[in-house]
């Protein structure tokens, strides 16, 4: 037992060591190691409030993100909606300026149809107007080979334009 109990100088003596080192770290190292816990503490407190208010704002960003995200998309259908109004706008009004120029090149051919027929119709009358005379003249020569026949032929016409 004489091993686990130490005598009473040594008990003595280390315990005044252990004082003297208590007060001298107490006077000189304590204050420093307080505060550089106290500086620690408030840097870990710091970064913690630092992270609270990144993640916040992080939070506020993806909101953000995800209103702009909704806005973008309005507006992308709504561009697309716009764009194919343009898109039926023009084909309508390519429809409708081929088909004004449809209607004017078969008007246009009818006129000429009309106009190529007027000068046929005229052409043949005048010539069935030639063919009557010829027919006439050779008609008249035969009739009024003779003096007399002539004569009794011009006294019915003039006869006739008196009458008119």
């Amino acid at each position: 037992m004489d091993l686990l109990t130490p005598e009473f100088g040594l008990f003595f003596w280390t315990l005044i060591a252990f004082l003297a080192v208590f007060f001298i770290l107490r006077k000189f190292a304590w204050k420093p190691i307080l505060n550089m816990l106290g500086e620690r503490e408030k840097g870990i407190a710091d970064s913690i409030a630092a992270a609270e208010r990144v993640t916040k704002e992080m939070g506020q960003m993806q909101s953000e993100n995800e209103k702009l995200m909704v806005q973008a998309r309005e507006e992308r259908s709504l561009m697309l909606k716009e764009a194919k109004e343009i898109k039926d706008r023009i084909v309508n009004e390519a429809k409708e300026q081929a088909k004004a120029e449809a209607n004017k090149i078969i008007i246009d051919a009818q006129q000429q149809i009309q106009q190529q027929k007027m000068l046929a119709l005229t052409e043949v009358k005048n010539e069935i107007g030639n063919l009557a005379v010829e027919v006439a003249e050779k008609i008249l020569r035969k009739n009024l080979a003779t003096a007399d026949e002539q004569n009794g032929y011009m006294n019915m016409l003039s006869e006739d334009i008196k009458l008119n």
